[in-house]
């Protein structure tokens, strides 16, 4: 499972798409399928919408409107993909017949069995959750054996290296002190589902993606309890 967090879309702009870098990481995308990984990806938002954070919007209305936003993510990731020859499946948790299948387990497993790319969209399908919380539910569904999480830092710190010079970086953390420390990487329920399921994690930076499956890919791991 990788879990492509807001940030990578829009890269250094403020809002909406880089289209240089959403190519560059398709590529890196194309590169991990041609190791014989099978790859389903969740997609958040909020470089579109950030529900969560405005004010005078009710959250269940703000997480639709997200939901809605990474409609148009994964239309423009789909077609990069397509670009650099990738099959890809985009399955959606709200019915959206004239652009997507709706999710169905046993068909999801089937495109991965092809060696597609299954790209889960529409969250969970219900708000009060998050992409965070979609990324685990849907791995531990679809039987994956790791979510990797891409963001712009190269893994969890203690506190935003972007801030903090005296930021310390983990190698490896257990899921319970991931879920004590909660350093805003992944959300508490995303991390407790993975907990009560052992469903290790990997946070990475997006630029090292094309590197899953290598040993000296830098980035925390997060397993065990």
């Amino acid at each position: 499972m990788l879990k492509l967090s807001w940030e990578t879309l829009k890269w250094e702009q403020e809002f909406g798409f880089d289209m240089k870098f959403i190519d560059t990481l398709s590529k890196k995308i194309a590169t991990i399928t041609a190791r014989w990984i099978q790859v389903v990806i969740v997609l958040g938002a909020g470089n579109i919408f950030r529900g969560a954070q405005q004010d005078g919007i009710k959250r269940a209305s703000g997480d639709y409107i997200g939901m809605l936003a990474t409609v148009m993510n994964w239309l423009m990731l789909w077609e990069s993909l397509g670009l650099v020859g990738q099959k890809v499946k985009v399955m959606t948790s709200l019915e959206m017949p004239k652009v997507a299948d709706s999710f169905v387990m046993k068909d999801a497993m089937h495109y991965l069995d092809e060696w597609r790319i299954v790209i889960c969209v529409w969250w969970t399908g219900n708000p009060y959750f998050t992409t965070d919380t979609a990324a685990v539910q849907k791995a531990l569904e679809l039987d994956c054996d790791i979510v990797v999480k891409a963001t712009k830092v190269d893994g969890i710190y203690d506190k935003d290296p972007n801030k903090h010079d005296d930021a310390v970086k983990f190698d490896t953390l257990t899921l319970q002190k991931a879920y004590e420390l909660w350093v805003n990487i992944m959300d508490h329920s995303a991390i407790a589902m993975a907990m009560d399921n052992d469903l290790p994690m990997f946070v990475c930076k997006i630029d090292d993606i094309h590197k899953i499956g290598d040993d000296d890919i830098i980035g925390t791991y997060v397993g065990g309890k």
